[in-house]
C-alpha cells in the first residue's frame, strides 16, 4: 500500500495532476472581493485527494518543497488565466524554509516568467507543527517583503505558537481561526477574544481576516465590530470558477465606506444638538408618569434614570396601549415603570462628532423609527437629541463637502482640509501632517496621455485609502498630484513607509515593458528639452505638530511645503520628517 501511495505522489508531481480552487476574501466596508485564497486538491477519488493527506505524504517522502512550489505555480497560472481581481493568497508552510532543497527567490522568478506582479501576491503562512527558529523565518519573510510580497498568518488561535508567532513575524494580515467565528454572535468569550485580536492588530499595523464565516448572524457581528475582511461559506465555497462579484443582499443595510469616512468633516458635536427634558427615576410609578405626559401633550417620550445614569425612555404610546387595555390603569397604575422602559435607545456622549453619530443612528432609525437619542457626559444624563436635527446637520454637511470635494478622487479638497487642520489645532491634538507629491508626473502625463495620468492619481488615492483606515485619520486631495494626510496614530511613519512601498510596486505595472526595462521614459522638461525621466515616485514631507506650534492652517502649510520640497530633493520614493520646529520658531522670533 505504501508503494502505491509513493507512486501516486510521484505521478501527481510529474504530471502536475492537481486542481486549484479559489475562495474569495471579502472587504466588508467596500462590499467587494479583496482577493482569493488558492487551495489545492489532489486527484479526485484517490487517497491523496485531501490536501492534508497530500502534504503529509510529501513531508514523509521529503518532497514538501517540491510539492509546495508546484502548487504555487499552478495557482498563479490559473489565477492569471481566469483574470481574477484583487490579491492572490498562496499557502506556504514555514517548515519548508528549513528543508535542504529550499531555494530562495524561486517564487519571484516564477512570477517574472509568468508576468504576474509580486505586489498582488500574499504569502500565507500555515503552521502545522511547532515553530522554534523564529529568526530564520523572520529573515525569510523580510526577504519576501523586499521582493514586493505581503505576508499573512493563518489560523490564529489554533497553532502551536499563536500570539508569539504573530508578534515575532509582524505579518501584514492575520487570519482568525474559524473556531472563534462559529456561533460568535452568541458566545461572549469568543466575542471578547476577537475584539482583543482586533485591538492588537491596530497596534501592530496589521489587517484582520475572519475565517469560517458561515451564517448571516456571524457575518453581521464581525461587520458590526469593524473587522475589515472575512471569508467563508456564507459568501462562497472554494470553487474552480469562483464568483467575481458579491451581491448586496449578503450585507446589512449599514454601510460606512472608506470614501464616505473622509468626506464628512464637521466641527460640531452631539452636545450641540442637546435639548433638556426633565427625566424621571426608575422607581417612578406608572400613574405619575401618565400625569406627566398629560401635562405635556407635545412630549412623546421621557428619559428614565437610575442614579443619574440613563437606562432608556418611557414612550407615550406604551402607556396609551396599557391604559386602553381592560383594567390596565387599575391594575398597573401603582406599579413602577420599569417594565415599560424602552432600553433599546441610543445613548451618545456629548463630545462625539456629528458624522460618527450619524453612522450609529442609521440602524435605529430604520428598525425602530425612533426620533430621539439620549445625550450623556461621562455616562451621566445631560438631555436628549433629535434625530431629525442630526439628519439636517448631516445633509448640510454632505452638501458642503461635496461642493469642495476633488471631482476626480472625491476626496476632500482645500476648504475641508483647512477646516480639519484648524479643528485639530483648536483641539490641541498632536498630529502628523504629511504632504504627498508625485515626482516626474508631468512627463508621464504628456508621454502616456491624460487618461493614464488620471489613473495614476486615482491609484494613489486608492493606496492612501487602503493604508489610512483609522477613524481619526484624514485624507485630502489638494489638487493635481498633491495630497494631504492628517494622522493621529503613533504609527504614522510606518504608514507613510507602507504607502511608499505599495506605490513602488503598483506603479511598475503602469509602464510599457520597454519603458520599464529602461527604468523610465524620454520626455520633454518644462523648457521643452528632451530629458530622461525615471519611473514615477512619491515624495512625502511630514511635520509632527505638538499643539502650540501652529496657530492656523496657514502655518501648517508653510512647514509641510518645506518638508515636501526636502523630500523631493531625495531620489526615488522618499520620506522627509521635519523635526526642527522649535529651532525654526526661535529663528522667526529673533527675526521679528
Amino acid at each position: 500500500m505504501q508503494n502505491l501511495t509513493t507512486i501516486s505522489l510521484d505521478s501527481i508531481i510529474q504530471n502536475k495532476n492537481l486542481s486549484v480552487v479559489f475562495q474569495p476574501i471579502i472587504e466588508n466596508a467596500e462590499r467587494s472581493i479583496f482577493g482569493y485564497e488558492a487551495l489545492i486538491r489532489g486527484p479526485l477519488g484517490g487517497t491523496l485527494h485531501s490536501p492534508v493527506a497530500l502534504f503529509a505524504e510529501a513531508k514523509q517522502q521529503g518532497r514538501l518543497v517540491e510539492l509546495e512550489f508546484l502548487c504555487r505555480e499552478l495557482s498563479i497560472l490559473q489565477f492569471k488565466k481566469l483574470d481574477l481581481p484583487g490579491k492572490l493568497f498562496l499557502n506556504a508552510s514555514p517548515e519548508t524554509l528549513f528543508q535542504p532543497n529550499f531555494k530562495s527567490g524561486q517564487t519571484l522568478k516564477l512570477l517574472e516568467k509568468i508576468g504576474f506582479p509580486p505586489s498582488r501576491v500574499v504569502i500565507e503562512l500555515t503552521e502545522h507543527s511547532p515553530l522554534e527558529n523564529y529568526e530564520l523565518v523572520r529573515d525569510a519573510l523580510k526577504h519576501y517583503k523586499e521582493m514586493g510580497f505581503e505576508i499573512a498568518m493563518d489560523d490564529l488561535g489554533s497553532g502551536y505558537s499563536g500570539l508569539r508567532m504573530w508578534y515575532e513575524l509582524r505579518p501584514d494580515f492575520v487570519k482568525i481561526d474559524c473556531h472563534f467565528m462559529c456561533d460568535i454572535d452568541n458566545d461572549k468569550v469568543k466575542q471578547q477574544f476577537v475584539r482583543s485580536i482586533k485591538n492588537i492588530a491596530q497596534e501592530l499595523d496589521c489587517k484582520v481576516i475572519a475565517e469560517g464565516i458561515e451564517t448571516v448572524d456571524e457575518f453581521q457581528f464581525i461587520e458590526k465590530i469593524g473587522l475589515p475582511f472575512c471569508q467563508g461559506y456564507y459568501f462562497s465555497h472554494p470553487e474552480p470558477l469562483p464568483i467575481q462579484k458579491v451581491e448586496n443582499h449578503f450585507f446589512s443595510d449599514r454601510r460606512v465606506t472608506k470614501r464616505s469616512k473622509n468626506r464628512l468633516i464637521s466641527s460640531k458635536k452631539v452636545g450641540d444638538l442637546l435639548q433638556y427634558i426633565d427625566a424621571i427615576n426608575v422607581s417612578t410609578s406608572v400613574e405619575t408618569c401618565a400625569d406627566l405626559f398629560k401635562q405635556a401633550p407635545d412630549l412623546d417620550s421621557i428619559p428614565v434614570l437610575d442614579n443619574n445614569i440613563p437606562i432608556g425612555l418611557i414612550r407615550r404610546n406604551s402607556l396609551t396601549n396599557l391604559f386602553f387595555s381592560k383594567y390596565g390603569r387599575e391594575l398597573s397604575g401603582k406599579n413602577k415603570i420599569t417594565s415599560l422602559v424602552d432600553r433599546h435607545v441610543l445613548i451618545l456622549e456629548n463630545n462625539l462628532p456629528i458624522e460618527q453619530a450619524s453612522m450609529l443612528i442609521s440602524d435605529q432609525v430604520r428598525s425602530k423609527k425612533a426620533l430621539e437619542f439620549i445625550i450623556v457626559s461621562n455616562g451621566e444624563y445631560q438631555g436628549v437629541g433629535s434625530i431629525i436635527d442630526l439628519l439636517k446637520e448631516i445633509t448640510n454637511l454632505q452638501i458642503d463637502n461635496a461642493r469642495y470635494a476633488n471631482p476626480l478622487t472625491l476626496l476632500p479638497g482645500n476648504v475641508p482640509i483647512s477646516k480639519r487642520l484648524d479643528l485639530r489645532i483648536k483641539e490641541q491634538i498632536p498630529v502628523a501632517v504629511c504632504y504627498i507629491d508625485l515626482d516626474h508626473f508631468k512627463p508621464y502625463n504628456d508621454y502616456y496621455g491624460y487618461e493614464k495620468g488620471d489613473q495614476i492619481i486615482l491609484g494613489v488615492a486608492d493606496i492612501l485609502r487602503e493604508v489610512i483606515t483609522d477613524r481619526d485619520d484624514f485624507i485630502g486631495h489638494i489638487g493635481g498630484d498633491d495630497f494631504i494626510l492628517i494622522l493621529s496614530s503613533d504609527s504614522w511613519q510606518k504608514k507613510c513607509q507602507k504607502i511608499l512601498n505599495k506605490f513602488a510596486n503598483w506603479v511598475r505595472d503602469r509602464y510599457q515593458p520597454e519603458d520599464l526595462l529602461k527604468g523610465g521614459i524620454l520626455g520633454e522638461d518644462r523648457e521643452g528639452n528632451k530629458q530622461f525621466h525615471p519611473l514615477l515616485s512619491l515624495s512625502i514631507g511630514c511635520v509632527s505638530l505638538p499643539p502650540p506650534i501652529c496657530k492656523t492652517h496657514h502655518d501648517v502649510a508653510v512647514l509641510t511645503t518645506y518638508a515636501k520640497s526636502m523630500a523631493k530633493k531625495m531620489k526615488g520614493n522618499s520620506l522627509f520628517v521635519y523635526n526642527d520646529i522649535a529651532t525654526d520658531n526661535q529663528r522667526r522670533d529673533k527675526a521679528s
